[in-house]
């Protein structure tokens, strides 16, 4: 068992904790605020125990510069809102000007740190970063179970130099996995949506090899469609990853299910002229943006013959309520199923299933979406790996390792 904050002492002490905020923000409106929910109850234990608590947060791609529209501003004035207490913002994670501020706090005061991905040395695992990170504080918390599959500086680097524990979420996360893994009934059916193949690649293929079924929607679908020589029109595609996904299809075709038809729309838009058409059939100026009802129907039909379900992503542009129809109708017939475990993981797929009023139909929810899906494959990730163990057995650990990324 991992230690948590419930293990330590955090009275007074300057605490870093990391969280995953990586929330959906429109015009400087927070969309969805599930993330930021799902942390409170850390947040809230940190300052009822008297520490002074800095949090800092990923946000987007900004590759190493900083970007106006990627600032944490929305989040601070959210979470101060949350809190019913001040948040201060700053507009760096390290600094003169950060270390004035945390030398000015007082037990129990909350500081919110600049987007760390500003820094070109978060995504690579710099240890200069590291450090200068952890110059402000004595104690780092991780609470961002839906990045623990990153190799990035605030995760994993970072406790070379401080003492490293568990928040509740990831708390709550790391046993919520030990359930599922004990839960899951196979032949294990896994719907997939939304994009980025690149983070869900071990994982697919991981089930192919044990025979599982592999659905996909979304911009996954789309990719896995132009590699079969479908014009996909004007919709998203992964140009770099459709040689992987030709070789999926030819090694395992069976197990691959993608869309026999789709709703395809003139534009992005609420207002958008729109048709269910078959694949081979989308018109060039028009987007995929959802799945059609011949799918709903042939996808509904492979999970029923399935003992367990692990739902990753919308099936379609969801966020935009018209073409939300194709998650909408297939969460309602997998919730209607008798005799299946129901898995759903990723801020993005709990959104669309609160919506949809199915979340609570669930048997698990998890925060983490790609973390999730590869601590199914491997729970003892670095980010979770360097979490300091409970008493009961670290005393059979050196004061060298006890820091070390390579600990487990």
């Amino acid at each position: 068992m991992k230690k948590t904050i419930r293990d330590v002492e955090v009275a007074n002490k300057r605490v870093l904790l990391r969280v995953d905020f990586n929330v959906p923000i429109e015009n400087g409106i927070i969309v969805d605020d599930t993330r930021i929910h799902a942390s409170l109850p850390t947040i809230r234990y940190l300052i009822d125990h008297g520490a002074r608590v800095l949090i800092l947060t990923h946000l987007g791609r900004p590759d190493g510069f900083v970007v106006e529209n990627l600032r944490a501003d929305a989040l601070a004035d959210h979470l101060s809102s949350l809190l019913n207490k001040p948040v201060k913002k700053l507009n760096n994670c390290i600094g003169p000007e950060v270390q004035s501020a945390v030398n000015a706090m007082q037990p129990g005061e909350v500081l919110f740190l600049e987007n760390v991905r500003f820094h070109p040395g978060e995504v690579v695992n710099d240890t200069r970063l590291a450090s200068r990170l952890a110059a402000f504080a004595d104690l780092y918390v991780n609470d961002a179970f839906a990045s623990v599959h990153r190799l990035n500086a605030s995760m994993v680097e970072i406790a070379r130099y401080l003492p490293s524990v568990a928040g509740l979420l990831m708390e709550k996360e790391l046993n919520g996995l030990q359930q599922v893994k004990a839960s899951l009934r196979p032949p294990v059916a896994s719907l997939l949506g939304g994009s980025r193949l690149a983070d869900k690649t071990l994982y697919i293929d991981n089930q192919l090899r044990q025979n599982n079924p592999v659905l996909l929607g979304g911009v996954l679908a789309n990719t896995f469609l132009r590699s079969k020589g479908y014009d996909t029109g004007q919709s998203l595609v992964e140009l770099e990853m459709l040689s992987l996904t030709r070789s999926l299809l030819q090694e395992t075709p069976e197990l691959i299910f993608l869309p026999v038809d789709v709703v395809a729309a003139d534009r992005l838009s609420h207002d958008a002229r729109t048709k269910v058409v078959p694949v081979n059939r989308v018109p060039p100026t028009f987007t995929i943006v959802d799945i059609g009802p011949e799918t709903i129907e042939r996808y509904r039909n492979v999970i029923a013959r399935c003992g367990s379900l692990v739902w990753n992503g919308p099936l379609g542009v969801s966020e935009i309520a018209p073409f939300a129809a194709g998650t909408n109708a297939l969460g309602q017939k997998i919730t209607a199923l008798k005799n299946l475990y129901r898995v759903a993981c990723g801020g993005n797929t709990i959104a669309a299933l609160e919506r949809a009023g199915l979340a609570s139909k669930m048997d698990y929810l998890s925060t983490g979406g790609a973390a999730f899906l590869d601590a199914i494959e491997d729970d003892n990730l670095p980010a979770t790996r360097i979490l300091e163990i409970k008493e009961e057995i670290a005393g059979t650990i050196s004061p060298e390792e006890h820091h070390s990324p390579i600990f487990s």
